[in-house]
C-alpha cells in the first residue's frame, strides 16, 4: 500500500472514531443527562415518543453536521496528503526512468526549503555527479581507443613485413601468425569500443534511406553458408519476404553480419542455422537461430552486456571479444526497433529483431 493510501486510511479511521465520540457525546448531552435530571426531580417521565424524538434529533445532528464535517475533513486530508507527497512521487518516477541518457534531466524544486525540497536538491546533485562520471568514462574510452589504433597499426605492419621474409623458419612464421591474430583481435576490440563510445555520446549519425531488407538478409544467408563450411553446419533460408524499411544500409549490414557470425561460431559441428524475414503486426521480424549449446536462463538477460561471453570455460577457444551483441543492440535501438534473445540450452537459440516498417513507429 502506498504512503498516500495508508495515511488516507489512517485519517479515515481517525475521523470515524471522532464521529462515534461526537455521537456518544450528543447522546449524553441530549438524552442521558436530561433523563437523569427528570428522574432526580421526580418529575413526570418521558414517554416512548419523547425518547424516539431524542434519537431522531441526535441522528439529524450526526447526519447534517457530523457526516459532512467528516467527509470534508477526509477530502481535505487526502488533498493535503497528495500535495505533501507529490515530490516523493516525482522522485520515484525519476528514479524508475533513470538511465545513462537521462542523467542531465533535473527535477524542479518547490523552493519551500522543507525536507522534500532538500531531498530533490540531493537527488539532482547525485544525478549531476553520475552524469559527470559517465562523461569522463566515455571520454577516456574514446581517447584510449583512438590512441591505441596507431601502435596497433604499426605493429600489424611490422608483423606483415616480417612474414614476407623467406629466410624465417616455419616455427618463427607460426609465432608471427599467432601474434598477428592477437593484434587483429585487439584491433577489433578497439574498433568496437570506439563505435559504442561514440554511439553513447550521440556522435554517430545514421544515413537513413529506403532499403530492401530482404536483399540484405539474402546477402547474410550467402555469407553464412561460407562461414559454415569449415564446421559442416547446414544453413537454410526460411520465408524471406520483400520488405522495405527506412534505415542505414551499412549499419544494418553490420547487424546481420554480427548475428550471422555468432550463429555460426556458437554452434556445434554438423549443426544447423536458420534465417527468416517476415511481416508481423506491421513490423519486419528477422529471426536467426542455431543448434548450439545455448545459455541457461539465469544468463540470458546479460547477453547484451559489453564483453559478456557466457561461460568463459566453454568460450575461451572461440574467437570474439563479447561486443557483437552490444553493437547489434545499439544498431537496432538506433532504428527504433527491438532485439530479443531466447535459448533452450542444448536445443535451439534464437535472436529476434523487430524493425518498424513505418518510420513514425517507435519501439
Amino acid at each position: 500500500m502506498t504512503i498516500r493510501a495508508r495515511l488516507t486510511v489512517w485519517y479515515a479511521g481517525l475521523m470515524f472514531v471522532s464521529l462515534l465520540a461526537m455521537s456518544a457525546l450528543a447522546y449524553y448531552l441530549f438524552v442521558a443527562e436530561p433523563r437523569g435530571r427528570v428522574s432526580r426531580g421526580e418529575e413526570a417521565k418521558s414517554d416512548l415518543a419523547d425518547e424516539q424524538d431524542d434519537f431522531v434529533q441526535i441522528a439529524h445532528i450526526v447526519l447534517w453536521s457530523g457526516v459532512p464535517a467528516a467527509l470534508l475533513a477526509l477530502g481535505g486530508g487526502w488533498w493535503l496528503t497528495r500535495n505533501a507527497l507529490a515530490p516523493i512521487a516525482a522522485l520515484t518516477h525519476a528514479a524508475e526512468h533513470l538511465n545513462e541518457g537521462s542523467l542531465r534531466e533535473r527535477l524542479p524544486r518547490s523552493g519551500s526549503g522543507d525536507e522534500l525540497d532538500r531531498l530533490t536538491e540531493v537527488f539532482n546533485a547525485m544525478t549531476a555527479r553520475l552524469d559527470s562520471s559517465f562523461q569522463r568514462v566515455h571520454e577516456f574510452t574514446l581517447h584510449a581507443s583512438h590512441e591505441l589504433k596507431t601502435p596497433l597499426t604499426i605493429l600489424r605492419g611490422e608483423f606483415e613485413t616480417a612474414l614476407q621474409r623467406d629466410e624465417d623458419a616455419p616455427a618463427q612464421r607460426s609465432r608471427l601468425l599467432s601474434q598477428l591474430d592477437e593484434i587483429d583481435r585487439l584491433t577489433k576490440i578497439v574498433d568496437g569500443l570506439t563505435l559504442l563510445t561514440k554511439a553513447d555520446a550521440g556522435q554517430i549519425a545514421l544515413h537513413r534511406e529506403p532499403l530492401r531488407l530482404g536483399e540484405l538478409v539474402r546477402e547474410s544467408f550467402a555469407d553464412a553458408k561460407i562461414l559454415a563450411q569449415p564446421a559442416s553446419i547446414s544453413v537454410r533460408l526460411e520465408p524471406c519476404e520483400e520488405l522495405t524499411i527506412q534505415g542505414d544500409r551499412h549499419r544494418l549490414r553490420q547487424l546481420l553480419l554480427n548475428l550471422t557470425d555468432n550463429s555460426i561460431k556458437y554452434n556445434h559441428p554438423n549443426g544447423a542455422t536458420a534465417l527468416s524475414l517476415q511481416r508481423v503486426a506491421g513490423m519486419a521480424e528477422f529471426k536467426i537461430s542455431n543448434t548450439g549449446a545455448g545459455l541457461p536462463l539465469e544468463l540470458q538477460g546479460r547477453v547484451f552486456e559489453r564483453f559478456f561471453r557466457g561461460d568463459a570455460s566453454h568460450n575461451r577457444d572461440i574467437e570474439g571479444c563479447g561486443l557483437g551483441l552490444s553493437i547489434a543492440q545499439w544498431i537496432v535501438t538506433a532504428h527504433y526497433g527491438a532485439i530479443h534473445f531466447a535459448s533452450e540450452p542444448g536445443r535451439l537459440t534464437t535472436v529476434t529483431v523487430l524493425l518498424p516498417l513505418d518510420s513514425s513507429v517507435r519501439l
